[in-house]
């Protein structure tokens, strides 16, 4: 049993067939192929940019989230002594990009620690405009963050970070489709975003966009032919690699408008409140109320922080069902997903599974 949506997705069969037909193509005549993806790598970002609100000419696709992240703070030029803004809730793998970078120019990483439990928006945003410097060159802010999963207010996040003239880069990892998005209004400096989570595309398909003052000098990790020829042919050409991912998301997409769309993410929304009221009363413990609600939420677990979170991870993994725990602050909390495969039925036996592991 899984409540762990939130993690990796789940691809439709559907949306598997699609690429299989693309691999089909690919493989049956690869120079041919390959000779057309551009193109064909055009019109499926054509359709991603439909669906989060962009122009197609300011989206890319890369491999997840954590690439696109890459690309942007790895073409950044720093200088000993400035500064890249993380928070404390940041994810790990990007939070580590952002030491090797800042290590190696001379720089340094600060923090902005979010309020948690959170107290509000306003409350979120003035941490963060306080964490800003004179020497900040860049704030790198989840959208949704991973271990807390909490919905940051991004629109007056990126209005702070603008209004002290620091660009910003927004990790949406969880975004697209766990929320409504709106690229070309929400203004950000660069935005990455997982498909092959909420959206349900094939594993390793994502999105770089960025702002079109900031395309010039945002590279691809991988240098190729395309250098210096323009933002998108630069990040479409990086070699040989398997771009059937990419190439699916329309499928995905359609098959998303399939299960509801809005009502899709709404529904979602609605049962990870009810299931994370129904584990925190079966464990006699709380979950986390906040004013920007998604699709996961969190639960704290009645237990010793002398127990590691990875153990008892495993243990739930033993115990046949998948839910990730996390430490924050002083406490242990068990992260609840909600999709359209869930019923409260799920949260019912989890919380049954969760107090067996306990009392073990």
């Amino acid at each position: 049993m899984t409540v762990n949506h939130g993690s990796f997705g789940a691809t439709p069969n559907r949306v598997l067939t699609e690429q299989d037909m693309w691999r089909g193509r690919m493989e049956a005549q690869p120079t041919r192929f390959m000779s057309t993806l551009p193109e064909a790598l055009r019109a499926a970002a054509s359709r991603l940019a439909a669906f989060v609100g962009a122009r197609s000419e300011d989206l890319t696709f890369v491999d997840n989230a954590t690439s696109g992240c890459n690309a942007v703070l790895r073409s950044l030029v720093l200088q000993p002594g400035d500064e890249v803004l993380v928070l404390d809730h940041g994810y790990g793998a990007v939070r580590n990009t952002v030491r090797f970078v800042t290590e190696r120019a001379g720089a340094r990483m600060t923090e902005a620690v979010i309020p948690f439990p959170p107290l509000s928006s306003t409350a979120i945003t003035e941490a963060i405009a306080a964490a800003l410097g004179p020497r900040t060159r860049l704030a790198v802010v989840d959208h949704i963050t991973s271990a807390s999963a909490l919905i940051l207010p991004v629109e007056q996040i990126i209005a702070a970070c603008h209004d002290a003239g620091v660009p910003i880069l927004i990790d949406g990892a969880h975004a697209p489709a766990q929320t409504d998005l709106d690229l070309n209004e929400l203004s950000a400096d660069w935005y990455t975003g997982n498909c092959h989570k909420w959206l349900c595309a094939p594993k390793g398909c994502a999105f770089l966009w960025a702002s079109p003052q900031w395309q010039r000098s945002t590279h691809p990790l991988v240098i190729s032919h395309g250098y210096d020829k323009g933002y998108t042919r630069e990040f479409d050409w990086t070699g040989t690699r398997d771009p059937t991912p990419f190439l699916s998301v329309g499928a995905a997409i359609d098959f998303h408008r399939e299960l509801g769309g809005a009502t899709l993410r709404q529904r979602n929304i609605t049962l990870a409140a009810e299931s994370a009221s129904l584990v925190a009363r079966g464990l006699n413990t709380e979950t986390i109320e906040t004013d920007r609600p998604g699709a996961m939420r969190l639960v704290r677990l009645p237990v010793s922080l002398d127990i590691l979170a990875l153990d008892l991870r495993a243990r739930l993994l033993e115990a046949g069902t998948d839910a990730p725990v996390h430490t924050i602050g002083d406490a242990h909390w068990l992260r609840l997903s909600a999709f359209a495969y869930n019923e409260l039925e799920d949260y019912a036996r989890l919380a049954d599974i969760v107090a067996r592991v306990l009392r073990e």
